[in-house]
């Protein structure tokens, strides 16, 4: 919508400017109107340049914040992928553990086996040979030391039973508890394994959500841009349409001032040819005199390249040239549209040429600014001068080599220089060929 109205505004624009000429000579009245017509379209511009500039700063502002944010989601992607190798890792040993386990669950079950069948022989000859008591094997010895070899064997066979016995449930008991000790442990990786990857593809979704959120406000950047150097563009217009309304109102006001001027000296020239008349027998005539004013221009050389122009700053440096560039502050790479010339805070500035100043005021990116109307579509653009640094005005017509102006470094600008600009019918030119 912002763009479709800058154009809007642009093609009005051209309609006040290529206006038919059929002969009718304008008003100071009707250039008056005209003039505020115009103001008010500048007051409008600038103000959706400012809107502009603000909307790009805060597009500007989020997309650091999101990309700082999108590195602190990517540095946790990179953790967590970190701790799902260790998990998996975990999980190899955990499997490996139980590949042990059922192989020493396998030996446990084989011993068993073997205890169980060793137990069933026992009882099967219990039952064949029929129950005898362990007393009526002892009450059986022949002798003393019968008995006594008898109750040793019987000692012994009973302590086999019970050692049997304790053995085979503490097979069954250990196999049990390390089946679920490792079961447990592998569920828990697993599980751990499992939270890990979904946080992982969450994190993987904020990325992608972050990305997408920088190319929205990289877009946004990049219309409030355009839209800020359409804004820049219909100012220009508009100031060389008011530079060229001041001249005709000058020219207007210059030929009511001759023409007035003529009707005194007409009616003063009658009223001394009446004069002379009367005072005919007087041998002595009475002259007037009259004063006439002298304006005081401001000259210098500013000897430079050998092009038209005379340099704006003396002793300067050049610390950018004319081309594209990454700009030092934006980190865009973009036409540099003019020359920078370094100097000091509060170097003079002076008019390369004469013509008629057609902006002096705050603009934008350039800061504080002035821009002069040569004729003939060429202008010279003075930037980034000092607060309270403009001394001319717009309207006003200027010499070759007067000070205009004191340098400075407002606007978009790392530090105290002369952003010096040529412009042939709004194109910006190379400087130093018409220095």
């Amino acid at each position: 919508m912002k763009r479709t109205a800058a154009l809007a505004a642009v093609t009005l624009l051209a309609s006040l400017i290529i206006q038919p000429s059929n002969g009718y000579a304008k008003s100071m009245n009707e250039i008056d109107q005209q003039l505020n017509q115009l103001d008010q379209q500048a007051h409008k511009a600038k103000q959706e340049q400012k809107n502009a500039t603000e909307n790009k700063q805060e597009a500007q502002h989020y997309k650091n914040k999101t990309t700082q944010t999108l590195e602190d989601v990517l540095g946790e992607i990179e953790s967590v992928g970190s701790q799902l190798t260790r998990v998996s890792r975990d999980i190899e040993q955990t499997e490996e553990n139980l590949r042990t386990t059922k192989k020493e669950l396998a030996e446990a079950e084989e011993r068993i086996k073997a205890r169980e069948k060793l137990l069933e022989t026992r009882v099967r000859l219990m039952y064949t040979d029929g129950n005898v008591s362990y007393l009526d094997v002892l009450l059986s010895s022949t002798s003393f030391s019968d008995f006594l070899d008898r109750a040793d064997s019987l000692k012994m066979i009973v302590d086999q039973d019970q050692q049997l016995l304790d053995e085979h449930k503490k097979d069954k008991e250990y196999v049990v508890q390390k089946q679920e000790e490792l079961e447990g442990q592998y569920k828990y990786v697993k599980g751990l394994y499992a939270q890990k990857q979904e946080a992982k593809d969450m994190l993987a979704g904020k990325e992608k959500e972050k990305r997408v959120l920088i190319a929205g406000y990289d877009q946004k950047i990049e219309q409030f841009d355009s839209l800020s150097n359409e804004q820049n563009d219909l100012l220009v217009a508009l100031a060389t349409k008011r530079s060229s309304l001041v001249q005709e109102k000058n020219q207007l006001r210059a030929e009511q001032e001759a023409r007035a001027k003529a009707a005194r000296e007409k009616a003063a020239a009658a009223a001394a040819a009446k004069k002379r008349a009367l005072a005919a027998q007087k041998q002595s005539s009475q002259s007037s005199s009259s004063s006439e004013a002298s304006d005081t221009t401001y000259a210098s050389s500013y000897n430079g390249g050998g092009g038209a122009f005379a340099m704006p700053v003396s002793g300067a440096r050049i610390s950018s040239t004319f081309g594209y560039r990454v700009h030092p502050v934006t980190g865009v790479r973009k036409l540099h549209a003019g020359v920078d010339l370094a100097v000091p805070q509060g170097t003079s500035v002076h008019a390369a040429e004469d013509g008629v100043v057609t902006v002096a005021e705050w603009w934008n990116g350039y800061g504080n600014l002035i821009i002069i109307d040569h004729g003939n579509g060429l202008w010279s653009m003075y930037g980034h001068l000092r607060d309270g640094g403009i001394m001319v005005s717009s309207g006003q017509t200027v010499k070759r080599g007067q000070k205009i102006a004191e340098s400075g470094s407002t606007g978009v600008s790392t530090g105290p220089h002369l952003h010096f600009e040529v412009r042939l019918h709004n194109v910006p030119v190379n400087p130093m060929d018409y220095l």
